[in-house]
């Protein structure tokens, strides 16, 4: 009986430093009896035993991959609880994770027994005080290791609130998102590299029962902007566990991570039971095999840092007054956008929002330097705190000759409506500004004290010449009140007394954008610009792109640039934590319907009550807004040219 007695403590002592070995549920035993809470010194000096053959560890380059159960892979500091890989702990038995605990050890040792001596006790190799400390740290550990499955879960419960997965939604659909390297504005979209399908990586893997985070290898299924479709290595053609991350979420590694981080990589447990080698397997599997730059977590770190910061002041389009810009400060910058509070905002409400790259911001003292209006603001310093952003933070524009031929007042082209953003509208210059800026009005449409025109560039990717909506088969807007329909524009150049401007003045460059049609993306609303919106490519003119906004009509469909800095890959939000409107579902479009169309009405009567406002509210408004227009000169020569540079395009 006694050695059966023996024997029974003797495994149930292996059991337990061989649990105890990996590092992962040591300490926890010592909240039973003293005699099975700690080890000796003498035992934990004791040789590893053999590892079960079927116990996978995988080395590589001199690290230890491996399942939780082998003591050759990974280790916990006596003194600090530290867990680690066990090469590289220090000393012959591995129990230290650095000289200065090993010298602690020593120490706390000494002091436990000259205690012990004093107190007329006889001498112990056991080392209960330093068992405290790992315990303690890892019922720390655990605790905060359940707190954060459990906030996990809310938040994940709180997403399923919304009803909307990108993964989801291209799943069921068979959707094609627009690649990250679409997108040069955004966090890794000059840095992408091939990261593609078959990449492999390292990530947590969900399906274990064990306490503590563990991975595991996944590859690359499909990908959709900056989300993955993985799959764990082993499941061969089993999707019943692939699931969708953000590729540049913190928790996707290069493989190789964790065995330099001395993280335990952990088959699931769905297959744990299909290969009894699995270093063979991994071997076999990654032989060849692509994964994630050993420097990709950083890239996308420093991608995501910013310029702009709060209290920078700006020079923003008023969004009353296309006509003006207004002094607005910065308030918040989230992914690159900016939230622009308006500087005479009493109640910090009056906002604009967009992206730092954007064509509608400038820095203090631009609207003067080219003859732009400008509202003054009422307040006459700066406030404590704000300063004006540094103007070479701001995008660039191409410098452009205007000595030689150029715009003219008076000249008539194409452009898109800023204030229907559906329609591509016929156009006259108002006015020529310097640097190249032009004021345009929409023909038929313009207010009499043309506060709504609008400044583009002349480089400006949202001009056209004359007839171009013709020769790519895009429907013209013709001038309100405008009978002779169709439009024809020789006829409508013969009764204005108008010339086209020339051609060879606008933007012909036509970047090799990869924009496909029916490609997936996240759209900022430019009608509400805080809004980013799912959203499909329905059409593609040259540089031109149709985005439609899924779920709702095509009357709200939106022209933009191909390198538009509001339109982002999928994933985006998530990766930046802005918030994403989810596709428009058929009740939320019945309901929002009657509310979209009065605000329609209301919009197109104000237009109108622009163009019909008297003198005397003209000059009211003037006096009221402050409102003061640098001069600039200009000296331009007529000319005119043909509209056969663009090539025609099917729809």
């Amino acid at each position: 009986m006694e050695n059966t007695k023996d024997l029974t403590e003797n495994s149930s002592r292996s059991e337990r430093k061989r649990r105890d070995s990996f590092g992962m549920f040591d300490g926890y035993d010592s909240c039973s009896e003293d005699t099975s809470s700690s080890s000796s010194s003498e035992e934990s000096e004791e040789e590893v035993a053999p590892l079960p053959s079927n116990l996978p560890i995988i080395k590589n380059n001199g690290q230890v991959y491996t399942y939780p159960d082998g003591k050759s892979g990974m280790a916990t500091c006596e003194m600090c609880g530290m867990v680690g890989v066990r090469d590289a702990f220090y000393s012959k038995t591995k129990r230290f994770c650095s000289v200065s605990c090993s010298r602690s050890y020593s120490s706390n040792s000494k002091k436990a027994s000259i205690l012990a001596r004093l107190q007329g006790k006889p001498p112990t190799k056991k080392a209960k005080v330093l068992q405290k400390q790992p315990l303690v740290a890892k019922l720390a550990a655990y605790a905060q290791y359940q707190a954060t499955l459990q906030n996990q879960a809310k938040t994940k419960a709180a997403v399923s609130i919304e009803g909307f997965s990108w993964g989801n939604y291209i799943n069921s659909n068979s959707f094609i998102a627009a690649p990250v390297t679409c997108f040069k504005h955004a966090p890794m979209g000059t840095c992408w590299g091939d990261i593609s399908e078959n990449v492999r990586v390292e990530v947590p893997n969900t399906d274990c029962s064990l306490p503590t985070k563990v991975f595991w290898i996944a590859g690359i299924i499909k990908l959709a902007g900056y989300n993955a479709l993985l799959r764990y290595e082993g499941f061969e053609n089993d999707s019943g566990l692939d699931f969708w991350c953000n590729i540049c979420g913190s928790d996707i590694h290069p493989v190789g991570w964790c065995a330099a981080s001395g993280k335990p990589l952990v088959p699931p447990r769905t297959i744990q039971h299909k290969y009894t080698n699995w270093k063979a397997f991994l071997v076999k599997r990654l032989t060849g095999a692509k994964t994630l730059p050993p420097d990709f977590s950083q890239k996308v770190s420093e991608s995501m840092q910013y310029p702009f910061k709060p209290c920078m002041r700006v020079e923003v389009v008023d969004k009353r007054h296309l006509c003006r810009t207004r002094v607005a400060v910065v308030e918040s910058v989230i992914g690159g956008r900016l939230r622009l509070v308006y500087e005479d905002s009493e109640d910090r409400t009056d906002d604009f929002w967009c992206h730092m790259h954007s064509p509608l911001i400038h820095h203090i003292g631009w609207s003067r330097s080219i003859g732009h209006r400008f509202k003054r603001s009422d307040i006459t310093k700066k406030q404590d705190g704000h300063f004006d952003t540094p103007p070479h933070l701001f995008a660039k524009v191409k410098e452009v000759d205007q000595s030689g031929e150029w715009f003219k007042e008076g000249m008539k082209l194409e452009a898109i409506d800023p204030l229907n953003l559906s329609t591509i509208c016929v156009a006259t210059i108002r006015k020529v500004l310097a640097d190249g800026f032009l004021m345009i009005g929409i023909d038929g449409s313009e207010a009499a004290d043309g506060s709504d025109w609008f400044c583009y560039h002349a480089t400006s990717p949202s001009i056209f010449p004359v007839g171009f909506c013709e020769i790519n088969m895009i429907e013209l807007t013709p001038p309100r009140g405008y009978t002779k329909l169709p439009f024809k524009w020789f006829d409508y150049l013969r009764e204005t007394g108008s010339i086209a401007a020339p051609v060879k003045l606008f933007n012909k460059d036509v970047p090799n954008h990869g924009f496909r049609v029916g490609m997936k993306l996240e759209a900022v609303d430019l009608m509400e610009p805080r809004l980013i919106c799912v959203a499909t490519v329905t059409r593609i003119i040259h540089r031109l792109l149709r985005i439609h906004f899924d779920g709702w009509e095509e009357e709200y469909d939106q022209w933009v640039d191909c390198e538009s800095p509001d339109l982002y890959p999928v994933g985006w939000c998530q990766l930046t934590g802005y918030q994403l409107q989810p596709p428009a579902s058929q009740s939320s479009r019945e309901s929002q319907s009657g509310s979209s169309k009065q605000k329609k009405k209301a919009k197109s009567q104000q237009y109108k009550g622009h163009k019909k406002m008297t003198t005397l509210q003209l000059k009211d408004e003037l006096l009221d807004g402050e409102d003061y227009n640098f001069l600039q000169g200009a000296s331009d020569q007529e000319s005119n040219g043909s509209a056969n540079f663009y090539i025609k395009q099917e729809p």
